[in-house]
């Protein structure tokens, strides 16, 4: 008994909680003793690329065919390439690698489709070159040694800045963070610190050469030439330049996700309009209703109270799955929402089975607490099965949609996976401990009817 009360109070307060996040754009958890917030998070939901339109791109890995490509460097790739437009405060991307050479992106809602597609195909070479005594002006295309194995001989070094080979003392490699900071007098600048072995390098060498200026070089290109007053031994400098808020984020991200370890090519990229809009986005939401309430009214005709009771465990399934797909969160597209749709005709699949098993008890004679364990341990094998299959349906098809980049159809096998979860804990938990709180006590035989007897 008291652990069917130990349940029902978990239940009420995950409904409480479901209800909290199902009505919030936004979940701010503060506090008590501070008044700070501790939990800030936005629970809106996210909708897919169908739903919403933006930008669609393939990406391909832009080398020989005959060239071989492992697996982790097109993982690597792609995950460089999620962090960049990360950064750049595009969210709900999905992004897929589609057999050996290709990445698959979408990015629902976008507005500003060239920025994204530049971004994804920067490679961020970011060099700590020696200019000595004699910097070259800001925005100058220098080369570097950095990568040459050939020496150069420095009594032929070129006096032109374009011919000049440049010492890279070290490369972004050396950077563990890098952040956007803004002084008083409104200038944007990139604080960032080194990692070990580097902070050892960039201490060395700017002990020895103070007072000489030491450029920042992005893409062989000079955006910044400061001079060295003191030794930085502590592993943390910062780079300057006349930068916009924009620039000066976009060189973040860049230096934060590094270079890509494979060169990538947009094959095609394209702004697509959405194709269902906030009409069948409203329609869809309209079918999901119907169908609840089709449901729950067979369930109360059919089962009597039984069905009553199966109706709230129904509702409770509708809640908590929803605060999951907020929570995690799920970006729906429209086979999203059809897996979510289906899973209600899953969830109350369990209950059919306990009930027409109660209802075989109940005629056998057995009392109706009885009748209740038994009823759910003799219908839990079929249950088990009947999810497992479905569950097993549903990896098949997250693995075929993310090999072959089918997102539409990766959203409908999580969407159906998550479902078939909750409605097991629905059967198995919500429903009982439902049975009992209701029904323990009650006389069978003074009232027949109320179980469809």
């Amino acid at each position: 008994m008291r652990n069917r009360n130990s349940w029902l109070v978990v239940i009420v307060l995950l409904i409480i909680f479901s209800l909290w996040v199902n009505i919030s754009k936004d979940i701010v958890i503060y506090n008590p003793f501070t008044d700070t917030a501790i939990v800030e998070r936005n629970v809106d939901v996210k909708l897919g690329l169908d739903l919403r339109g933006g930008l669609q791109a393939l990406l391909e890995a832009d080398v020989p065919a005959d060239t071989a490509i492992s697996s982790e460097e097109l993982q690597n790739a792609k995950n460089i390439m999620e962090n960049r437009v990360n950064g750049l405060g595009v969210s709900e991307i999905t992004m897929q690698t589609a057999g050996d050479r290709r990445i698959v992106a979408e990015f629902p809602g976008v507005s500003n489709p060239e920025e994204v597609v530049a971004m994804l195909k920067q490679t961020a070479l970011l060099e700590f070159v020696d200019m000595g005594t004699t910097p070259v002006p800001e925005g100058t295309v220098i080369k570097t040694d950095f990568g040459v194995t050939t020496p150069t001989d420095p009594a032929a070094a070129p006096t032109d800045p374009a011919e000049t080979t440049y010492h890279t003392v070290m490369t972004g490699a050396g950077l563990k963070t890098a952040a956007v900071t803004r002084s008083e007098t409104g200038e944007y600048a990139i604080s960032f610190t080194l990692k070990p072995d580097a902070t050892d390098i960039f201490g060395e060498y700017t002990t020895s050469h103070q007072q000489q200026y030491l450029a920042i070089v992005l893409d062989k290109k000079v955006i910044s030439t400061p001079i060295i007053q003191s030794p930085i031994t502590d592993g943390q400098g910062q780079i300057s330049g006349s930068f916009t808020q924009e620039e000066a984020q976009n060189l973040a991200v860049n230096l934060r996700s590094g270079a890509l370890p494979i060169p990538i090519k947009v094959v095609e990229s394209r702004t697509i309009g959405a194709i269902l809009g906030e009409e069948s986005v409203r329609k869809s939401v309209q079918a999901g209703i119907i169908g609840l309430i089709v449901v729950i009214l067979f369930m109360g005709f059919n089962y009597r109270v039984l069905g009553i009771i199966a109706d709230l465990a129904l509702i409770c399934y509708v809640l908590f799955t929803l605060m999951l797909f907020k929570l995690i969160p799920v970006t729906l597209t429209l086979p999203g929402i059809a897996g979510f749709i289906l899973g209600i005709g899953m969830a109350v699949d369990a209950n059919v089975l306990i009930f027409e098993r109660l209802k075989e008890e109940l005629r056998g004679g057995r009392n109706l607490r009885q009748a209740i364990d038994l009823a759910w341990s003799r219908a839990w094998p079929s249950i088990r099965d009947s999810n497992t299959s479905t569950l097993i349906t549903c990896a098949i098809l997250f693995i075929f949609g993310n090999t072959f980049g089918a997102s539409m159809v990766k959203g409908f096998s999580v969407t159906l996976a998550l479902g078939v979860g909750v409605s097991l804990f629905t059967a198995i938990i919500v429903t009982r401990t439902f049975l009992h709180t209701a029904l323990d006590g009650m006389k069978l035989a003074e009232h027949p009817r109320w179980f469809g007897l």
